[in-house]
């Protein structure tokens, strides 16, 4: 029993050793994806792409409107067959609205998602590519509660960015 933990001991002792020479850095995700060049034009190309969708949406909704008040003012004075009309009328726009809605956002999500997933995989890229110029040991991102300034090599990323073709 005393073997095993004079063995334990020495490899957390032995490890320790190792880690007082390890190069450290730590990345600001959150940071880097809101300055970061490339964020910007993709969300440039999503709302290109998806403007014309959103103005059909905006077209729907103003024709919903104007048979709901033209319902409202008028219903009084319609007849029955024609009030029925009108209210199918609107029935009918307003499942259409619903659905292109929903399609229009699982497309955008999804989209959103695509250009996302192009971005965090440049900016592994250009993390793995600092470590290996610097020689760092160990990069960090997410989870880091506190880290000093002299490891910090967020700029230094968004700097790579900056300067990668598109």
């Amino acid at each position: 029993m005393n073997t095993k933990l004079a063995l334990f001991l020495g490899l957390l002792l032995a490890a320790n050793v190792c880690f007082a020479d390890l190069k450290v850095g730590v990345v600001n995700i959150a940071a880097v994806l809101e300055k970061a060049p490339q964020a910007e034009k993709a969300k440039k190309r999503l709302e290109q792409e998806f403007k014309p969708r959103d103005n059909k949406l905006v077209s729907q909704q103003k024709e919903i409107q104007s048979l709901q008040e033209k319902l409202k003012k008028d219903a009084a004075v319609m007849g029955e067959s024609q009030r029925n009309k009108v209210e199918n009328e609107l029935q009918d726009k307003i499942r259409d609205a619903k659905r292109s809605q929903q399609e229009f956002s699982e497309d955008f999500n999804a989209r959103r998602n695509d250009e996302l997933g192009k971005l965090q995989r440049r900016i592994v890229e250009a993390i793995k590519s600092i470590a290996k110029e610097q020689e760092f040991d160990l990069i960090l991102t997410d989870g880091v509660i506190y880290s000093s300034p002299q490891m910090d090599i967020t700029s230094q990323l968004q700097q790579k960015l900056a300067n990668l073709p598109d």
